[in-house]
């Protein structure tokens, strides 16, 4: 509000000072009909405006800011410039006094406005602050994907110099077809109409050609950099810790996959192709406008201020909202990923039309952006339509006067009309482009963070000993998860799994079993302590070296889409068939898989539901036996079979006498068997023996078994119970 009045102020000084000097001027009768002098008064009467008034605002702190400096110098010089021009184009026009300051004043307003959008001070806060590093990022980014264009450079070379041909071949049409209008409309000859059509027909062709190669060359470079980029992507996202996607969801994963990497590879091969393209042809017309009228030329060129204004304006609500529907969109497909995956979760509790509802909310959410984004976009377009009007006619009437004048064909009228047409459209798509770029860039950030993170998980380990016994050794672990770092589930946790020995964990649910089989899978790192694989951390083993020693069925195997044989010799290429059936047989799963219609060939389905959960999870044992792991790790993988195959697995084990063998089980018969039982409890060791010794000891475990399984069962009552789990 100070400002507004300060503006206000200023007006009505600087009218007093209008008016005064002109009545000097009056007084004196220092009228001169020398152009000159006149010019010169103007300009002098210019200085002396801006002086008093420069002066008057520095009396007051809100005056002698930069944008009212700018408007006061702007306000005062306008007029001399608007006269100035006037005279070296017309001498027939001319405003009174009052409408030369209206005028200047609002001039003044819009490029102050123009000024203060397009290049805002850069010391006037953190805003500010946050843009320059925004564009600072931008361009780092936009660096990096260039460098990730490295194996296209050839193609897009290729496509650059028929995109030069391209244009400047269609540069010359418009010039040509003005001429053939000349030569119709003076004295015709058929000579030079003969070679005005061939060469407008010759460069109508080479365009033609030019560009159809330019934009085959580029689609080839963009599809072969999004597959790449895709790949990397991939790469790095397999490789990151759990922990990562316990905190990312799935919709925005497969949005950075499936968008941001499109719009990446516009960054380059598209934006840089429309840039140059436009840059090279509004150079070239410009020149060919300059050289069939300068005077209109300029008069068209007063429309770039104001289109650049709007355009910047339009482009920062466009790329927010444009933002928000990219963040929306992801939300939708999040929930309609989760409602599908989740299918039969939905349809036992009945909640069809509560996801639906669910999926329609987010939906509506994005059309509300979308509207919004549209809306700005109409705003725009009805906008920037008005100043195209206003221009042609313009352009139009001053037109009619210089035919008349003589300083201009009615062929060149028609040329230079062509070529403001796709000038102005070159202008605002210039403009767009920068914005249009930064929006890509921006997604190929989002991209390179992910490429850029490195998993908290380190896979840089090294060691691969022939010989590995797979002695594994808890030391002092502390433990707590991504998404709870508060809370503790290890706490100074230690024990040791020997070779040729099986170990069972037990305890009550959220005690910390699972968290050990995790770690020992590296699939976290623990906060405070080691584990130790033979005498070495386990992240000194090379990766995979690691994981073809450690194998773990868990309680809820997964399957992939393919063959069961595809899926028992998983990250096995060149696995022999025969040693596919032999830790099949060792599973007990050759019987059933022998009697599907194409036997090892058949297809398992999306996630293996074609087969019952007792199937798959005899597949996934085959697919840990497969590999001859030295520890294997089983959580509850009983649970779903049946006594027979229990068995079974359980001889295939003893088959093994030199392997560690870590147990979650929840059957007491698979917990008699141990040859050590650790009970967990609150991330700690309760206890741990035998089942003889703590059965003696009557402790924790005494009284959990004791509260699950009663000695006065009958023996009915017994074999039922040896399915009741512990926890």
């Amino acid at each position: 509000m100070q400002k507004v009045l300060v503006f206000a102020c200023i007006l009505c000084v600087d009218i007093i000072i209008v008016y005064t000097l002109d009545l000097g001027v009056t007084m004196l009768k220092s009228r001169t009909r020398n152009l000159d002098h006149n010019l010169l008064r103007q300009w002098a009467e210019s200085g002396l405006r801006c002086t008093l008034l420069y002066a008057g605002s520095m009396l007051s702190k809100d005056a002698a800011g930069p944008l009212i400096r700018r408007w006061i110098t702007v306000h005062c010089f306008i007029a001399s410039v608007y006269e100035t021009g006037r005279l070296a184009l017309f001498d027939n026009y001319r405003l009174d006094k009052f409408n030369m300051w209206f005028v200047g004043t609002v001039a003044a307003a819009l490029a102050c406005l123009f000024w203060e959008v397009m290049l805002p001070d850069t010391n006037g806060g953190n805003v500010n602050g946050n843009g320059k590093e925004r564009k600072q990022r931008a361009r780092v980014l936009f660096i990096r994907v260039i460098r990730l264009y490295k194996p296209d450079y050839i193609i897009l070379f290729g496509a650059f110099v028929f995109l030069a041909l391209a244009v400047l071949c269609e540069m010359f049409i418009p010039l040509y077809t003005g001429e053939v209008i000349d030569i119709l409309g003076s004295h015709y000859q058929w000579d030079n109409f003969r070679s005005a059509i061939i060469l407008m027909g010759l460069f109508s062709l080479g365009s033609s050609f030019s560009a159809g190669c330019r934009g085959g060359l580029f689609m080839c470079a963009i599809n072969s950099f999004t597959c790449r980029v895709k790949m990397q992507l991939f790469g790095s996202l397999v490789r990151q810790d759990i922990g990562f996607f316990e905190t990312i969801k799935t919709g925005e994963i497969t949005s950075r996959l499936s968008t941001d990497t499109t719009l990446m590879s516009r960054a380059v091969a598209l934006n840089v192709n429309v840039l140059l393209r436009t840059l090279i042809k509004t150079l070239g017309m410009l020149y060919l406008m300059v050289s069939l009228s300068w005077k209109l030329t300029l008069l068209m060129l007063m429309e770039t201020p104001l289109t650049g204004l709007l355009q910047n304006i339009y482009d920062t609500h466009y790329q927010r909202l444009s933002k928000e529907v990219q963040d929306s969109i992801a939300q939708s497909n999040e929930t309609a990923g989760e409602a599908v995956s989740g299918i039969r979760t939905v349809k036992s509790f009945r909640t069809e039309l509560g996801e639906a509802h669910r999926y329609d909310v987010r939906l509506m959410e994005t059309h509300n952006l979308k509207t919004r984004r549209g809306t700005v976009r109409a705003i725009y377009l009805l906008v920037r339509r008005m100043t195209e009007l206003g221009m042609k006619v313009a352009m139009l009437y001053y037109g009619k006067l210089f035919i008349q004048y003589g300083q201009m064909s009615t062929g060149n009228l028609v040329s230079f009309i062509l070529y403001q047409q796709d000038l102005g459209k070159n202008i605002r798509t210039l403009i767009y482009i920068f914005g249009d770029m930064l929006n890509s860039v921006g997604a190929a950030g989002k991209v390179f963070d992910y490429l850029d993170r490195k998993s908290e998980v380190s896979i840089d380990g090294n060691l691969q000993p022939s010989d590995l016994k797979g002695h594994v050794s808890f030391q002092k672990l502390s433990f707590s998860y991504p998404r709870r770092p508060d809370h503790n589930v290890l706490k100074n946790f230690s024990l040791e799994l020997k070779p040729g020995q099986m170990t069972a964990l037990v305890g009550v649910s959220g005690g910390g079993k699972s968290t050990c089989v995790s770690l020992l899978e590296r699939f976290y790192q623990p906060q405070q302590g080691h584990i130790l694989l033979d005498g070495q951390p386990l992240q000194n083993y090379q990766h995979k070296y690691l994981h073809s020693k450690i194998a773990m069925v868990g309680q809820e195997p997964v399957l992939f889409s393919g063959t069961v044989r595809d899926n028992i010799a998983y990250g096995l290429p060149g696995c022999s068939m025969e040693r596919v059936k032999e830790a099949a047989s060792k599973a007990n799963a050759h019987a059933f898989i022998s009697k599907l219609e194409n036997g090892y060939d058949t297809d398992v389905g999306e996630r293996g539901n074609l087969l019952s959960g007792g199937e798959k999870q005899r597949i996934a044992i085959a697919r840990a036996l497969i590999r001859r792991p030295q520890v294997l790790i089983l959580d509850e993988v009983t649970s779903s079979l049946d006594t027979e195959s229990e068995q079974m697995v359980q001889q295939a084990l003893a088959c093994c006498p030199t392997q560690t063998l870590l147990v979650i089980a929840h059957r007491l018969k698979t917990i008699e068997r141990a040859d050590q039982i650790v009970l967990i409890d609150s991330g700690e060791v309760l206890e741990l023996g035998t089942h003889e010794e703590l059965m003696n000891k009557k402790g924790s475990y005494y009284k959990l078994r004791e509260r699950l399984f009663s000695d006065d069962n009958t023996v009915e009552d017994k074999e039922k119970s040896d399915t009741v789990k512990i926890e």
